[in-house]
């Protein structure tokens, strides 16, 4: 037998992702894929039934189930056995609170996107993360996908040269029309700016485009044009998001992000050019990248050669298991792993971007103010 040890799976408590969340299941099963990390605790709704009844449907004992997400995190804080990370799959109104008082009460938190709904918070958080020792990550899923980390490697190595162009495009179709006003729990709060916060399609998807263009190519915006609508009529926040973009190193660019993009499914694209080579990775493709080089030489790489993947090549992973690079890179930081968060795995300096870029362009989009800076 090895006389090699592992450490122990980090003990996770939720809060959120109950009946009807589409991704507090993606949390779970993702958190505890490679058992790394396992669920001991939950307030998964404010409805006691509820939260009984996912708690349950987990295999939770009852006295790890809450309703109140304060009475659980003191609950487990009293514990020996208590939790030592909590993940967060609310609406964004509810990150903040939830984040700090985590952190205050001693545990580690892993939080859906964005960090919080205002930019203010997510410096207030930024604050209180810089006060402690715990770690903060957040899901930005797409991060996650294998492909993506080899293309951020070889851009950072210089495979494509210098970086000229970035197009992030991000079509989805659900929200082409008015599915909040009709009992869709999901499309609800992502319409409710008291629940989501100042931007709509922006702050839902085109944030995951905006960390995944600066993920990759290196570069981050400096200066944006933004042109957002709410296209379906009576819709209070954005639904359709367009920018022209330029990057820190004299890279142009552009992201559009849809929300009403009639039969769209998921399709984010992300094309980086360069001086020797191009490269395009897609969602829908996600175990390959395509380069292409400037004598018209085409190279299609697959994920499971290299290492990154679980699976052997031909094995294709897919959303969970990019989720799941997340969590397990959480827990390998919980447990003193150094390089991974703010690096490998976005952690609040990514926040607060997202959020000065949400807020800046749903500004700058209403007073038609052209060219606008993203720092002052």
């Amino acid at each position: 037998m090895s006389g090699k040890t592992h450490p122990a799976p980090v003990r996770m408590a939720m809060v959120g992702g109950g009946a009807g969340s589409f991704i507090g299941p993606v949390h779970r099963m993702a958190a505890q894929l490679d058992r790394q990390i396992v669920l001991v605790a939950g307030a998964f709704s404010h409805d006691p039934d509820r939260s009984a009844a996912t708690g349950r449907s987990l295999g939770l004992e009852d006295d790890r189930i809450h309703s109140d997400w304060r009475a659980m995190l003191a609950a487990e804080a009293a514990r020996e056995d208590g939790a030592e990370l909590v993940a967060i799959a609310t609406p964004n109104h509810l990150h903040l609170p939830i984040a700090l008082a985590s952190l205050a009460a001693g545990f580690h938190v892993v939080s859906d996107k964005p960090a919080t709904a205002t930019l203010a918070e997510a410096l207030e958080l930024r604050d209180a993360v810089s006060a402690t020792d715990r770690i903060y990550t957040l899901t930005y899923t797409y991060t996650g996908y294998p492909m993506i980390r080899r293309a951020r490697e070889m851009v950072a190595n210089g495979a494509l040269g210098d970086i000229r162009k970035i197009v992030v495009d991000y079509p989805q179709g659900w929200l082409a029309e008015p599915i909040e006003t009709e009992g869709n729990k999901q499309a609800a709060w992502r319409a409710d700016p008291s629940q989501a916060g100042v931007g709509g399609c922006i702050g839902d998807i085109g944030v995951h485009a905006f960390n995944l263009a600066e993920y990759v190519s290196g570069a981050k915006v400096a200066a944006f044009v933004a042109d957002l609508a709410a296209v379906v009529p009576g819709r209070l926040l954005d639904d359709d998001s367009n920018l022209l973009l330029r990057f820190d190193n004299g890279a142009r660019g552009a992201l559009l992000a849809s929300q009403i993009a009639t039969g769209e499914r998921n399709n984010l694209t992300l094309r980086v050019y360069g001086s020797k080579a191009g490269m395009v990775w897609s969602h829908e493709t996600a175990t390959s990248l395509t380069i292409n080089y400037l004598n018209g030489e085409t190279r299609i790489l697959h994920d499971g050669a290299d290492g990154r993947s679980r699976l052997p090549a031909g094995h294709p992973e897919g959303f969970i298991e990019a989720f799941a690079n997340i969590y397990r890179d959480t827990a390998a930081a919980i447990r003193g792993a150094p390089g991974i968060v703010d690096a490998l795995v976005p952690g609040i300096a990514a926040g607060v971007r997202s959020m000065r870029f949400v807020e800046r362009a749903v500004a700058s989009s209403a007073a038609r103010a052209g060219w606008t800076n993203l720092e002052d």
